[in-house]
This record gives C-alpha cells, sequence and structure tokens, in this order.
C-alpha cells in the first residue's frame, strides 16, 4: 500500500545563485517535499521508526539549503540523494522556490522541481 507524507513550506534565507550579490547577500526559500510511502505499520503500530521522520525530513532540507551553490537544481538533487538513503524505501518529490529572484522583471518566484515517484 501506499501513503503520501508531505513536509511544506519549509522556509529558508541562503546564499545560492550565479551572481555574486547573491552570494553576498542571499535570499529567501521555500521549500517542499512530498514523499510516497506505505505507513501501515507505523500507524498500526503508532511507531515512528515505522514511517518517515519529518524532523529528520526537515533538518535535511537545512543542512543541504545552507551549502552554497550556483544552481538550486544542484541543492534540489542534494536533498533528493540524502532523503533517499535516509528514507530507502520511499519516493520523493523535491520542490525548490526562490522568491522574488534577481532576474530584472517583477517576478514573484522561480522553482525547480525533482521527482522520483512513480
Amino acid at each position: 500500500m501506499k501513503h503520501s507524507i508531505s513536509v511544506e513550506d519549509i522556509k529558508l534565507y541562503a546564499h545560492h545563485g550565479c551572481l555574486e550579490e547573491e552570494e553576498k547577500i542571499g535570499g529567501h526559500y521555500s521549500v517542499d517535499v512530498f514523499i510516497e510511502t506505505d505507513f501501515t505499520e507505523a500507524a498500526e503500530q503508532d511507531a515512528l521508526i515505522k514511517t518517515v521522520d519529518y524532523v529528520l525530513v526537515n533538518q535535511i532540507v537545512k543542512e543541504e539549503m545552507a551549502i552554497r551553490s550556483k544552481l538550486i537544481e544542484s541543492v534540489g538533487q542534494r536533498i533528493m540523494n540524502r532523503l533517499k538513503n535516509a528514507f530507502e524505501s520511499s519516493e520523493f518529490k523535491v520542490v525548490i522556490k526562490k522568491l522574488n529572484p534577481p532576474i530584472n522583471g517583477d517576478v514573484a518566484l522561480v522553482s525547480i522541481s525533482i521527482d522520483s515517484r512513480h
């Protein structure tokens, strides 16, 4: 059986981007993680060890977002790799949104999405 878990709108401040100003000043980001898993045993046994720990998901996102990259695509792939290692029997979708990007226009956000779900 497949179930869904989501940890959404993880708000972070980070220094990603190709521009020198982005490295120095940084910007606001929001990250969503969508998980497909089977938490039947967790629900029946009321046992955290049998499901995806939201605290660890949040920790992984925060740690990877703290490592500077030019591309949020790179950050997204690192987050995906860590999640897959931490929770081997689950599938993930990671969305990173860069809020108010400095792209010379009135743009609310840009985003990337990486999806390993079937």
